[in-house]
């Protein structure tokens, strides 16, 4: 499969070869692993480090200021356990009601047992994402954490995220972002505009694989924190054995917990390794000029568009609402037979092209969509 008709950049992401990439560094670490000597932790550890490092080019993260971790949710809990509890007690949390639903049944859960009022901004009535400026009017003095979305997963608007963080300052907030649907393709900097913690997955443009979360927490904030999953490697030496002399490291290590589990890392380095040898603006300019065709091809086939049209006003996918007529799986099921990736959530169909797809595959699927309608 050559990849032309990939439209999930949303979802797992490819790159070329990368099932060759991703099969020899298992084989690799199932060698390292499986060989009967000692020498494991001192060959992983540092592949775990170099994965970190290449998250921080990312995000122009400073050091020892970026972790691993499961997921974004998994990496949200831990930071919202951390901290001290009165800064969440007795005040509100912020979330649109276009956020990642994981993240929204994670502070659900965890509002009453935390002692804050969890505040979510609606949509307005037929729209498909929070208005910046909804956002901004529900984000009052009380509110002392929230959590910005940088991109949506279902509509791939793109918030402005200067004005926000500008906005949050003003209010004495706590600000963290998950940049799960924009992170390696649209360019992203940790301290322009500075927020306290950002969160990410290297699925989607990244193209690695699930379980490789990062966490970043600003160093000014890190040394508030007190994890709650306190272990062996949050300390300034994990090799201490006194369990009566714990102390947090005084950097990012202090999340880290127990033993660190390096396999999701380690499978995704080889597609960070790729994305880092690659031209950031020559992918980007190739996302937008596959982006501008979809919608030309929204227009043709009257089909309406979710996605901003603007460019700063949007991340890399396209996303159209299906007419009620037509069942979403059906649909799924004929672009499949035709040899197209794209997925669906209800009635909006989900198109993200990105460096496999190609000019003639988005024609491909003109004329596909062009016979369905």
């Amino acid at each position: 499969m050559s990849g032309d008709t990939y439209f999930l950049y949303h979802s797992i992401g490819m790159y070329p070869d990368k099932a060759a990439d991703l099969t020899a560094a298992m084989a690799a670490f199932a060698q390292l692993w499986g060989r009967p000597d000692d020498g494991q932790w001192a060959a992983v550890l540092p592949l775990r480090q170099r994965f970190i490092d290449r998250w921080r080019a990312i995000l122009a993260a400073p050091e020892a200021s970026v972790t691993t971790c499961e997921s974004v949710t998994q990496g949200f809990f831990a930071l919202l356990g951390a901290l001290p509890p009165e800064r969440l007690a007795g005040r509100t949390v912020l979330v649109g009601a276009d956020c990642f639903p994981s993240n929204h049944f994670l502070l659900q859960r965890l509002a009453e047992r935390m002692g804050f009022t969890l505040r979510t901004v609606p949509l307005r009535q037929g729209a498909a994402h929070v208005e910046d400026e909804d956002f901004r009017d529900a984000w009052t003095a009380d509110v002392a954490l929230a959590l910005l979305t940088w991109v949506s997963s279902t509509t791939s608007a793109r918030i402005d995220l200067g004005a926000l963080v500008a906005h949050g300052r003003q209010m004495g907030s706590l600000i963290g972002v998950d940049i799960t649907q924009g992170a390696g393709l649209l360019p992203f900097d940790v301290m322009a505009p500075e927020v306290d913690f950002a969160l990410s997955t290297s699925l989607k443009w990244m193209c690695g694989t699930p379980g490789a979360g990062v966490l970043y927490v600003a160093p000014g904030l890190i040394g508030q924190c007190r994890p709650e999953a306190a272990g062996w490697f949050s300390q300034p030496n994990p090799f201490n054995w006194d369990i009566s002399a714990f102390a947090y490291a005084d950097d990012i290590r202090r999340f880290d917990s127990g033993t660190p589990g390096c396999i999701a890392a380690l499978a995704s380095l080889p597609a960070m390794d790729w994305h880092a040898a690659q031209d950031g603006a020559a992918i980007l300019a190739h996302n937008r000029h596959l982006t501008g065709m979809l919608f030309e091809m929204a227009e043709s086939l009257r089909l309406p568009a979710l996605t901003p049209r603007e460019e700063a006003r949007r991340g890399g996918s396209v996303m159209l609402r299906l007419p009620e007529s037509m069942a979403p799986q059906e649909v799924l099921a004929r672009l499949r037979g035709q040899g197209i990736s794209a997925d669906t959530r209800g009635q909006t169909l989900r198109l993200s092209p990105g460096n496999l797809t190609t000019a003639g595959g988005v024609a491909h699927l003109h004329r596909v969509l062009g016979t369905l309608l």
